[in-house]
């Protein structure tokens, strides 16, 4: 059984076997969130680097106000957000607020599930998704968080994560209803 308070507390008195098994509990989670947000394999595992150094630094701050899976998964979110900014500046962001203009890419179905098998066509379809469906989607379906976990982790309003759920879900729908039909 894993218990987070006595591996924070040994992490924090300087046992490194105990973050190494912080680590090796979270390291999943972790690539999760930003396996689904960023796609370059080298980046991927860059990130995840950057967010196991930003818990060790910022473990003695941890309040256990939330669970820890929340508050590591929060500093993944953020970490990635971060980069997807950065290496986006210059270009438009990846998604538009306004639903109704927004559209995925012409690819039949067919072909879609000639290369892979359904799953892996629908995660091909989250993946064109604007980034905050794209978000909450995985998190509360895949990562099975709650709504309110959501919002701990991305700082959006519970009605918000709320509504990205709703529209997500809907646009994934109206998507594989359109592909079906054709």
């Amino acid at each position: 059984m894993f218990d987070e308070k006595e591996i924070v507390s040994r992490v924090l008195k300087g046992d490194f076997r105990a973050f190494e098994l912080l680590v090796k509990q979270y390291e999943k989670l972790v690539f999760f969130v930003v396996n689904r947000l960023v796609y370059n394999q080298q980046d991927k595992e860059d990130i995840c680097q950057d967010v196991f150094i930003k818990v060790h630094h910022s473990l003695p701050k941890f309040q256990f106000q939330s669970k820890l899976s929340t508050w590591i998964a929060r500093i993944a979110y953020l970490t990635t957000v971060d980069y997807i900014k950065k290496r986006n500046k210059n270009q438009k962001a990846d998604f538009q607020d306004d639903i109704d203009n927004y559209h995925f890419t012409e690819n039949s179905p067919e072909s879609e599930l000639v290369k892979k098998d359904t799953a892996a066509y629908v995660n091909l379809l989250i993946e064109q998704m604007p980034l905050q469906y794209r978000t909450v989607l995985t998190l509360y379906h895949l990562n099975e968080f709650t709504i309110p976990e959501i919002e701990q982790i991305t700082g959006i309003p519970e009605g918000t994560v709320k509504s990205h759920l709703f529209r997500a879900r809907k646009l994934l729908k109206e998507k594989i209803d359109h592909d079906l039909k054709d």
